[in-house]
């Protein structure tokens, strides 16, 4: 834009008009940029230390230069300023504030000068536009929009919104998509930042919201919230999932989606450069979401960890590559679409993994309850996991596996729980000789075998335990080039939750004196109701630990069932 201080009256008018226009900002910001310029030229002819002020009439288009002092109370600038003595000599009603003005006779303007007014008028002509650039489109994030390319640079690509300039990333753009100059596209607005250079406006054809805004645009069900999609997961320009709900029991989402022939789907690809799309149901299951989301693969079996997040899914040897998909891919998709990580396993794998698990616990039973390999195997067959669970179950559960009597299963309980003393023995050695505090034990929820997995962690007193976070005891993810790998925790083998590790933990801290009680997080304790049951000779077993209770019961001679069921049509 070029402009010449020496214009008339209305040439200077036509000129604001026209730059305004252009530039699509306020013709007032335009005259105020010329007034700026043109009384920075005046300066350098009357001299910077005078307030020069140059004003533009807005009809006319007369430029009047004046020389302005102010009333102070304290002058620090002969130049500008004037005591209120000396603005009183001027005008008895002066006070501080006061402007006087003086008008300057009109300059011819030097090459050097108006060159000045150039840079100035031009600088605030492009601030006006950043400004306006940046307010039209801040509140335009997350919609579609059209533009033409302009050029492509380094893999980067110019769009002409119009009133704007826009870049599509390499990264945010289709891989093999060859975008040409002056070719229409249609992109998603994900970011507007005002930055030094001017506001940037960050387009992507990659963003999964890109495709939920065109399923909006091609499918009227969607765009009249009739049909929801939740989430989306692409590998931009190859495969892409997406998930549909609908709120209409009448409406079927995917079909709606995918159209009459797939003409509406179809019109989805065709955008986005082939790019193949599974429209999923969502389900409110997580496991029948992670299945549907797996399609076309069959699923046998699933087994969810809801803590982790993580999900095991069993399919048939024949569907493992099609579950996996090329390069994973399919697997991968599902697992953005749905937020959790899936291990796939197929039958065969699962078969031998549990015969694993099975010889496993054989062994253990075997070597702690010093029976032999048949007696042990019925045991882990009939679904105990481990010593404990046979320690303190009902000794009828024991007595009713086949080829058991009353006198075995007394006698492999007995073995059970003499191991447990055992081993709780060498545990409560191990944790002394590890230095682990007694102070430690007294914390809710620590165990003997806890406290001597804390001590070979090197956690030995309640405040080494109080100054742990979470994941040091639980484990946490690291990603190590380019793969996610797993850290284990202190307490790993424990598998303890979230809240039940950061409960440990501020209960520590109180023990410290780190934080008071009221500190500590709000637990949810599920109330139960409690039966009171009366045993014949007075023992009340209303609120008592569950093998405790049986024990004693037992030793009475007492038939703990019929105590209950007795006490409970008294009740009724």
């Amino acid at each position: 834009m070029s402009i010449g201080v020496s214009a008339n009256r209305l040439e200077l008018l036509q000129i604001a008009r026209a730059v305004a226009t252009e530039k699509t900002i306020d013709e007032s910001i335009v005259i105020e940029a010329i007034e700026e310029a043109l009384q920075k030229a005046a300066r350098t002819r009357y001299g910077v230390e005078n307030d020069i002020r140059a004003t533009i009439d807005r009809k006319t288009g007369e430029l009047t230069l004046t020389r302005c002092m102010t009333v102070v109370e304290e002058v620090e600038n002969d130049n500008q300023e004037l005591s209120l003595a000396e603005g009183k000599k001027i005008d008895k009603t002066a006070e501080i504030g006061t402007v006087f003005s003086d008008e300057l006779p009109p300059i011819e303007f030097g090459r050097v000068a108006s060159q000045t007014a150039k840079q100035v008028i031009t600088q605030k002509v492009r601030e006006a536009e950043r400004a306006r650039q940046f307010a039209e489109y801040k509140d335009r994030i997350g919609e579609v929009i059209n533009g033409i390319v302009k050029r492509v640079e380094y893999g980067n690509v110019i769009i002409d919104l119009g009133r704007a300039e826009a870049i599509i990333r390499r990264a945010d753009g289709i891989p093999r998509e060859n975008l040409q100059n002056n070719e229409r596209v249609r992109a998603y607005i994900y970011d507007v930042r005002e930055e030094v250079r001017g506001p940037q406006i960050f387009l992507s054809r990659a963003h999964p919201d890109f495709m939920s805004a065109l399923f909006s645009q091609e499918v009227p069900e969607v765009y009249e919230g009739l049909i929801e999609i939740p989430t989306v997961a692409r590998d931009p320009g190859s495969r892409a999932k997406i998930a549909v709900i609908s709120n209409d029991s009448s409406i079927d989402p995917v079909g709606a989606c995918v159209g009459m022939r797939g003409s509406r789907v179809q019109a989805v690809v065709s955008e986005l450069a082939g790019e193949k799309i599974d429209i999923i149901p969502w389900s409110e299951d997580p496991a029948t979401f992670i299945v549907n989301a797996l399609q076309p693969a069959e699923v046998a079996k699933v087994v969810l960890d809801e803590e982790d997040q993580r999900i095991e899914v069993v399919v048939p040897d024949e569907q493992l590559s099609l579950a996996i998909g090329r390069r994973g891919q399919n697997v991968r998709l599902a697992s953005q679409l749905t937020g959790w990580s899936i291990d796939i396993l197929t039958e065969e794998e699962e078969s031998e993994r549990r015969q694993k698990e099975f010889a496993e616990r054989t062994k253990v039973f075997t070597q702690a309850l010093d029976v032999d390999e048949v007696i042990a195997q019925l045991l882990a067959t009939e679904g105990f996991t481990d010593v404990e669970d046979i320690a303190y179950v009902e000794l009828g559960e024991i007595a009713s596996i086949e080829g058991f009597d009353d006198d075995t299963a007394e006698e492999i309980r007995a073995r059970a729980r003499d191991f447990i003393e055992r081993q709780a023995a060498e545990l409560e050695a191990k944790r002394k000789e590890l230095g682990v505090e007694d102070a430690v034990m007294e914390i809710e929820g620590i165990t003997v075998a806890i406290a001597v997995a804390l001590g070979g962690g090197d956690v030995k007193t309640v405040e080494d335990l109080a100054g742990l976070v979470t994941d040091d005891l639980r484990g946490w993810f690291e990603t190590k080039n380019g793969e996610r790998v797993r850290e284990a925790g202190i307490l790993d083998e424990f598998e303890l939750s979230s809240d039940d590790a950061e409960m440990m933990i501020m209960l520590a801290r109180v023990a410290a004196g780190w934080i008071s009680e009221e500190d500590l997080p709000v637990r949810e304790v599920e109330v139960e109701e409690e039966t009171e049951v009366e045993a014949e000779d007075g023992m009340d077993i209303g609120s008592m630990d569950l093998a405790a209770l049986e024990a004693e019961a037992e030793a009475l001679g007492i038939d703990l069932d019929q105590a209950v069921s007795e006490e409970e049509q008294e009740t009724e």
